[in-house]
């Protein structure tokens, strides 16, 4: 079997688990973006997902996003940036990425917002929401209590788009539960920035659940694109 049809393979076994997912919570496949997350897989990949109709690309990895998207400047997609972000790396994400899911902290909208008015563009951005308990250690994310004052520095922010909400289940917790819980706060952003309608929760694992919580965008890595390569 070739990498194509590999890929290919991923990818309709993906976009039948979200038509059986969107069938049971009586919503439109249409409602959904599927993101593919192609960290450690090479630019190659991405040329054949393009091939195959994929938009949307999401990569983890400042470096290895900058490059790939360079490789791969001449196709029609969109780069999500959806890892833990450095303050220091902020405007320098905007050079390649058309959205950013991990906006989890006051200090990277100014870096941000400085990199998209150098680029002449709207950046698309998404709040990061920790999913995980109190004290937990682990994952990055914005405290829910602290949502509402950073949803509001960046509706000031100029080049900055709140597109709405990110969220990654807890390590060994319920993702139902977890999704449940970013669908409320969810709700609450749009009560304050009524355009920020993008719920971006759900990956390989749990797709079902965040496509039954509300999710619009679903970060698929492994499920599509198969085991992820081992790098040295």
């Amino acid at each position: 079997m070739t990498r194509h049809d590999e890929i290919a393979q991923g990818l309709a076994a993906v976009r039948e688990r979200i038509d059986v997912a969107c069938a049971a919570a009586d919503r439109s496949p249409d409602e959904i973006t599927l993101v593919v997350v192609t960290k450690f897989f090479p630019a190659s990949d991405v040329r054949l997902l393009a091939d195959l109709g994929v938009r949307d690309v999401g990569e983890n990895r400042h470096q290895e996003a900058v490059e790939k998207a360079a490789e791969c400047s001449d196709l029609d997609v969109r780069w999500h940036f959806i890892g833990g972000l450095q303050s220091n790396k902020a405007a320098a994400v905007t050079t390649y990425a058309d959205v950013v899911h991990s906006v989890d902290r006051a200090k990277l909208v100014g870096g941000l917002s400085r990199g998209a008015q150098e680029r002449g563009r709207l950046l698309d951005c998404l709040v990061q929401v920790s999913l995980d308990p109190p004290g937990a250690e682990g994952r990055s994310g914005c405290d829910p209590d602290d949502v509402p004052a950073l949803v509001a520095r960046l509706q000031e922010a100029e080049g900055l788009q709140l597109r709405g909400v990110m969220g990654v289940a807890p390590l060994g917790g319920d993702p139902g539960e977890a999704f449940e819980k970013l669908a409320a706060i969810a709700a609450d952003v749009r009560a304050q920035e009524p355009g920020a309608t993008w719920v971006s929760a759900g990956m390989s694992g749990d797709l079902e659940d965040a496509v039954r919580h509300g999710a619009t965008h679903l970060r698929i890595g492994s499920a599509v694109l198969g085991p992820r390569p081992v790098v040295k």
